[in-house]
């Protein structure tokens, strides 16, 4: 049920109302400087949500990806630096907009918009970012400071972490089998790491408990897939949402940069306490877990049609598709929220008593989707949500970055995702690469045999392939 309250009183940010359900819709008069027109109570949030809940969470989420914040609502974080780790400058700031290390937008839709609101961004839209604490505060782009980064789409984002988290429970499993497996037998147990088809190396459990784990590729020794970032270094989309709102808008998440986890209740010091309560990120995740997915758009033109289906022959023998996969098998459509992946200074599971679950599949498109025999559904993402090496001494474009994050080597990215890639130029991990052609020539290291023989390829089978691409469209 959408409960909608009247409220006119400018710079009250929510005003005291009793929640007819989760959600509650606020209307502000016009020349209120706050932006921010919903509130969420976290607490009526668990279980399954009924139907009209769930919608009602999507459009609370949509007004803030929407919302373009003022310091009526907390945006700005004079003390406090864009560093995933809650960090304080060594002196307070005084710009509202920083373009190196932001903030750098007031709202989300500011780099996420083409072709619409959740799309990707241009190269105006570039971000620049460090982690943790090392090179929080820096105020030039120089690339020895900081990784620019393009902005990716967000579209069918609720699928790939419902994969990621699949897969994550598949290769834990395979580990901890192969634990027992040693200890049982007495002898080493090594096991190949396989989930919905992907490879990720092997494993060698010792009797003694002690694992090999030299053999892991393209995961993190935890085996935690991390679908999102380039790097593949975020489980989820509210780690993602909380790390994005401090960073580029300076909205400081209650359960990052509140009182609990820095002993403050104004860490960013703006003058305002609890500024984006746990309600209003699970808000903005349940939107972007919504966002359906990209999918393949048939050409009207009957031969332009014909060249993207020879294409699409084209794009598997030249060994793309090993890593762009265009279909990855998932289980359940039940999206939780916290998640399981989620760890300290994002809600977790341990801190509710119990999770909301978003039914995506009561979403109409959804029902669109393909299923295999075995009833999963078939998430036409293009993509294996595994890191690999993809620039060499002869292709380096792609090993441009100077700073490591997360302990991921500089040459090393997660697959991108092709779905929706006709709608995302320009391309590579900081947009500098304008046609499909160039970034494919670009690739190397694993990649390297599909470019070469992309590049051998006779021009009409080029571009035949490039046409097939180009009916992997975005919503409009």
């Amino acid at each position: 049920m959408i409960f909608r309250s009247a409220w006119a009183v400018a710079l009250v940010l929510i005003p005291s109302v009793t929640l007819a359900g989760p959600v509650t819709f606020i209307e502000r008069a016009p020349a209120d400087p706050a932006a921010i027109s919903v509130a969420v109570d976290q607490a009526q949030l668990q279980d399954t949500l009924p139907f009209a809940d769930l919608t009602d969470l999507i459009e609370a989420g949509r007004l803030l990806f929407a919302a373009r914040f003022t310091g009526a609502d907390g945006a700005g974080r004079p003390r406090a630096t864009q560093a995933i780790i809650p960090t304080h400058f060594k002196h307070a700031r005084e710009m509202t907009f920083q373009r190196a290390s932001g903030p750098d937008a007031n709202s989300c839709t500011s780099c996420h918009l083409d072709p619409i609101a959740g799309g990707a961004g241009d190269f105006t839209t570039n971000v620049f970012t460090s982690e943790g604490t090392e090179s929080a505060d820096f105020d030039t782009v120089d690339a020895q400071f900081s990784n620019e980064r393009g902005t990716n789409h967000l579209f069918g984002s609720g699928l790939v972490e419902l994969l990621a988290r699949e897969m994550t429970v598949d290769l834990q499993t395979l580990r901890d089998d192969a634990v027992r497996a040693a200890r049982q037998t007495s002898e080493p147990v090594t096991v190949t790491l396989e989930s919905k088809g992907i490879n990720f190396g092997t494993l060698t459990a010792a009797p003694d408990g002690l694992l090999d784990l030299s053999g892991i590729a393209g995961v993190d020794i935890d085996l935690k897939v991390r679908p999102f970032s380039q790097k593949g270094v975020f489980p989820s989309l509210r780690m993602f949402t909380i790390n994005a709102l401090n960073a580029h808008h300076g909205m400081g998440a209650d359960e990052r940069f509140g009182a609990a986890m820095t002993g403050e209740a104004d860490f960013d010091g703006d003058g305002f306490a609890d500024e984006f309560s746990p309600g209003l990120v699970s808000a903005l995740v349940a939107y972007q877990a919504s966002l359906e997915p990209p999918l393949q758009t048939p050409f009207e033109n009957a031969e332009w049609q014909a060249a993207a289906e020879a294409g699409e022959t084209v794009f598997t023998a030249t060994g793309c598709a090993a890593c762009h996969v265009p279909s990855l098998p998932l289980s359940s459509l039940s999206f939780a929220d916290p998640g399981p992946l989620d760890t300290a200074g994002t809600l977790s599971a341990a801190d509710v008593a119990m999770p909301a679950i978003y039914d995506l599949g009561q979403l109409e498109w959804a029902k669109s989707l393909p299923r295999n025999a075995d009833g999963d559904v078939m998430v036409p993402l293009f993509g294996d949500l595994k890191r690999h090496v993809i620039a060499d001494n002869q292709n380096p474009h792609f090993a441009n970055e100077l700073m490591g994050q997360s302990f991921v080597a500089r040459d090393a990215f997660m697959t991108s995702e092709l779905w929706g890639v006709a709608d995302t130029a320009p391309f590579g991990h900081r947009g500098d690469l304008m046609t499909l052609d160039e970034v494919i020539l670009a690739h190397g290291g694993e990649a390297v045999d599909a470019r070469d023989i992309y590049a051998a390829l006779p021009r009409q089978d080029r571009d035949n392939l490039i046409t097939f691409l180009k009916t992997l469209r975005m919503p409009q």
